[in-house]
């Protein structure tokens, strides 16, 4: 490493000397819409496509739990090996532009043949698992890419924190368009449904990333005859003693943030009715487009009046206090609907500002790597945020359908299924599958209900709270530090 030539050596005070232009800026942000909205597509629904709409065994849908879990370890391995692909190219369009484009093209045409290609049986366990793979393998390219990009732009606190502002409100909306509307439209009529939905989200997904494309303008970078090699990624993540405990941090974040919304398609069954819980997820999705949207809006403000961790200590009391509110939902507080999205308003909006955070402290350890060690390399540690997005959802993949399978709630969801499949056949009327399948969740005990609600709160908030306190304990560059750093550097490399 140390005969290694400096890569981006001047971006640093480049970045930081350099206005951010507002064409480059909305490009970026506005980018996010349609690449989330996919994304947001195949992590909330996929799972629930083949609940509902598959005719598989207990010990299928496990293997295909499997499956997912296996192929996102693998895609976590696979993002600092595309981080240092990214880092070694040097093509003529820019660094991250046409990895961000190839990555949103060929991952398109996969989001429409997940949704769309029926194998039975085995078949199509076999089926998913290839699909599913190239599909993860895919989106990483663009993910990458895309978030790499973000650091590279600018290094001004000011101007960081409201770009990763920006970027969050459009992202927000992508997925706030795809987890409220398909709840809407799926029941009664899931086969069709979901196949429409994949081929819509697909096309936006393609549309938004060719704004980023054509429409962000990247910064000179500095060629280097020198490579990166795996060895030389794995000193750059051992020797940065912040990014460490920042990623695993983030890595337990996404298993506790992300549970509720993986389980929340069916508490909303199993509480309220297949026919009704449609129109209530649309209702508590709303509750978490405004709650993130509105942490995403005062973010920037938020900064200038509190320090980081401060912030975080809020955040977390707060989202303790909301998971406590929602195991105690239907027992002892009322089964209110009004409550229950109040509850859920609470949650969302401490879990945005709490993500939003984090994403800043990871982003402030490439200073920190350039202030000890004289290199940069913005794509290779950005992929630490990807590696731990998705580490955090093979566990989870794990946890739900084991939580699914305990409960007994995959059999009566299968009853579900059959007859979602028979309408898809046309062989049943949209009003009459809505009945029976009612009928079947009826059934459903208090104590499947139960376990449940335990997967769904008990275990995010362990682990939010263990993300909380490992931030409290290892992570010390605050805002004082990152000013310091950034100075030193800009005085370096001036």
């Amino acid at each position: 490493m140390s005969e290694q030539i400096k890569t981006e050596e001047n971006n640093l005070s480049r970045a930081k000397t350099q206005p951010l232009d507002n064409r480059t800026k909305w490009s970026y942000c506005v980018g996010a819409t349609g690449r989330d909205a996919a994304y947001a597509l195949v992590s909330m629904y996929l799972i629930t496509y083949i609940q509902y709409t598959m005719k598989l065994t207990a010990a299928q849908f496990a293997t295909i739990s499997t499956i997912m879990a296996c192929c996102l370890i693998w895609d976590a391995v696979n993002d600092p090996m595309m981080g240092i692909i990214i880092e070694n190219a040097h093509l003529k369009s820019g660094k991250y532009r046409p990895w961000i484009l190839m990555g949103a093209l060929l991952n398109a045409a996969l989001i429409v043949i997940l949704f769309t290609v029926r194998p039975q049986g085995w078949s199509f366990v076999v089926f998913f698992g290839i699909s599913y793979l190239l599909w993860g393998m895919t989106f990483t390219m663009n993910d990458i890419s895309y978030w790499g990009m973000l650091p590279s732009l600018s290094s001004d606190a000011s101007t960081r924190n409201l770009l990763v502002t920006l970027m969050s409100i459009f992202v927000c909306v992508g997925q706030f368009a795809v987890a409220g509307i398909v709840p809407t439209v799926i029941a009664g009529n899931a086969v069709n449904a979901y196949r429409a939905v994949a081929i819509t989200v697909a096309a936006c997904f393609v549309a938004f990333q060719l704004l980023v494309y054509f429409g962000v303008r990247e910064r000179d970078r500095k060629q280097s005859d020198s490579k990166l090699s795996l060895k030389d990624m794995l000193k750059i993540f051992l020797r940065n003693d912040q990014l460490i405990p920042a990623g695993i941090a983030f890595f337990l974040f996404n298993i506790g943030s992300n549970l509720l919304i993986i389980f929340g398609y069916n508490f909303f069954n199993f509480e309220f009715g297949y026919s009704k819980a449609g129109n209530l997820i649309f209702i508590f999705t709303v509750m978490f487009g405004l709650g993130t949207l509105f942490s995403q809006a005062i973010f920037a403000a938020v900064t200038k009046k509190l320090k980081r961790m401060q912030i975080m200590t809020y955040s977390i009391v707060l989202i303790c206090i909301g998971y406590l509110l929602l195991l105690g939902y239907g027992y002892v507080l009322p089964k209110n609907v009004i409550l229950l999205n109040a509850i859920g308003f609470l949650i969302f909006f401490c879990q945005g500002i709490f993500n939003m955070t984090m994403i800043v402290m990871i982003n402030n350890t490439i200073e920190y790597d350039e202030y000890k060690f004289h290199e940069r390399h913005d794509s290779v540690i950005s992929t630490v945020r990807s590696f731990a997005v998705k580490f955090a959802s093979a566990l989870n993949q794990w946890i739900s359908a084991l939580v699914l399978i305990i409960s007994g709630i995959y059999y009566i969801s299968q009853k579900v299924s059959a007859l979602e499949i028979e309408v898809g056949r046309g062989a049943m009327e949209s009003e009459e599958a809505l009945e029976t399948a009612n009928g079947y969740i009826a059934t459903v005990t208090d104590m499947q209900t139960f376990i449940l609600r335990l997967g769904m709160v008990l275990i995010p908030m362990a682990a939010m709270l263990a993300c909380y306190f490992i931030i409290r304990k290892k992570y010390r560059i605050d805002e004082e530090m990152y000013a310091e750093m950034v100075a030193e550097i800009e005085s370096r490399n001036g």
